[in-house]
């Protein structure tokens, strides 16, 4: 009788951060374990909005996608059984616009919150197109939580709650034949809720995995801190400013936004949000565990950029909180500086027009320095904005991903058999900075197939 075989291939992640794709195949069963979009590989031949992938066949012809018969579109065959996404950042999830409607996705409830706010708040195009409506008239969306456990074919998979950047965030215990595979997704233990990843922790422990996939991404540059510490931060910055505080964070970070909305309430001032992120909130009071201000809480306000015409979603937050004296303008900024903290991304500095911050001003970059969650910014012309308006710049973050010493330690506790690091520009390093422990560390090789005993 033959051993049935599981195996392992990565389409994705692989000596890059992001873009993770990793097909776990078990006897007649075959699931991905998130589907996202390669930034490093794709800024490679694509800069938009001029030059941007026309079709699916370019994508595939170029390795941005992987080369698979049966995942996407207009394929007649089917040869995945489901995909699971652990959380809804775009380098783990954006691809999914690819995968045909009679495939499973498998996601968090607040993931596709947040998947379908994208859809609502962004220009729909070939990579950010989930068909999230159509994917639930077919029944092809599966929520889970922690505690679920979901059986697809051979295999079991447990999703269990972790913290990162962005809320809903989970990794995976995959029950196979070969014995338990364990994938973190983004993870991290110094968040503000850190208890969640001790919890993934000890459950992968329990399991007793053959083989543990994990994020490796902070092993240069680590820069430790906690929420609690960029909270006190960003309250003292803002006690020292006698002007207007600009401020750019990721949307979905929920957390950071709580940590900004804290530190200007101390501070007596008024957080001052986009139509996007007012939106994104307004989704997520779905999520009651979130537990996040309301749009209707006095200490904040809802920012209107100027433009011409305005989408039905823009026209829905609007109507629904203009009457209430929560929307305001560039204008209203400009008359009173000192009352707010203005979240404003870099592609909407044209405001700093009619604002005109006065002297005593600031600006408080909260993201990833020069990249923000979602995309490149151009650093340069960031720093000269601010210095048109006299605008010293702050950076003030808390990185997504764990730190080096703690992974360490996370991999021990685990004890797999095998380890195998994604989402990292420095495989090697990993491998010399855990050898002392008993796991095999296996570095990938994208597209090659490793199988578990």
């Amino acid at each position: 009788m033959v051993k049935p075989r599981t195996t392992l291939t990565f389409y994705g992640g692989v000596g890059e951060v992001g873009g993770n794709k990793i097909l776990l195949k078990d006897r007649d069963t075959s699931i991905f374990l998130d589907f996202g979009m390669p930034f490093s590989i794709r800024s490679k031949y694509y800069s938009g909005p001029f030059l941007a992938p026309r079709s699916e066949k370019s994508l595939i012809e170029l390795g941005i996608l992987p080369k698979i018969r049966g995942l996407y579109k207009g394929s007649k065959e089917t040869s995945i059984d489901a995909v699971f996404i652990s959380h809804s950042h775009l380098d783990h999830s954006a691809y999914i616009s690819f995968i045909k409607d009679t495939i499973e996705i498998h996601v968090g409830k607040t993931t596709e919150l947040i998947l379908e706010a994208i859809s609502e708040t962004r220009k729909r195009d070939l990579e950010l197109n989930f068909n999230l409506e159509k994917r639930r008239k077919e029944e092809k969306i599966k929520n889970f939580r922690t505690g679920d456990k979901k059986s697809i074919g051979s295999l079991e998979v447990e999703p269990v709650h972790v913290d990162h950047s962005v809320p809903g965030a989970y990794g995976f215990i995959v029950h196979t034949s070969s014995g338990t595979v364990v994938y973190t997704g983004d993870f991290r233990m110094h968040g503000a809720k850190y208890r969640m990843s001790m919890e993934f922790i000890e459950k992968a422990a329990e399991a007793e995995p053959v083989a543990l996939i994990t994020e490796a991404t902070n092993l240069t540059g680590a820069h430790y801190s906690s929420e609690r510490e960029v909270e006190a931060k960003l309250t003292q910055i803002i006690s020292q400013c006698s002007g207007l505080v600009l401020a750019d964070f990721a949307r979905a970070d929920v957390d950071r936004f709580r940590s900004f909305y804290n530190a200007a309430k101390k501070n007596g001032r008024i957080l001052a949000i986009s139509l996007k992120q007012a939106y994104l909130l307004k989704e997520l009071e779905e999520d009651k565990r979130l537990k996040i201000p309301h749009l209707n809480d006095e200490n904040i306000a809802i920012f209107r950029k100027k433009k011409g015409r305005y989408y039905d979603w823009e026209k829905e937050i609007l109507r629904k909180y203009e009457d209430k004296e929560k929307v305001i303008d560039a204008k209203a900024v400009g008359r009173n500086g000192n009352r707010y903290v203005l979240a404003l991304s870099f592609y909407d500095f044209e405001e700093l027009i009619d604002i005109r911050p006065p002297p005593g001003s600031c600006y408080i970059l909260s993201a990833s320095e020069p990249f923000n969650e979602e995309m490149e910014i151009d650093f340069e012309r960031l720093k000269n904005w601010l210095e048109h308006y006299g605008l010293p710049q702050y950076h003030v973050h808390v990185s997504g991903h764990i730190m080096p010493l703690q992974l360490k330690k996370t991999i021990e506790e685990i004890n797999p058999k095998m380890v195998f690091p994604v989402h990292t520009e420095h495989p090697e390093l990993f491998k010399k900075f855990i050898e002392d422990l008993p796991a095999k560390t296996v570095i990938p090789e994208k597209e090659r197939k490793y199988i578990l005993r």
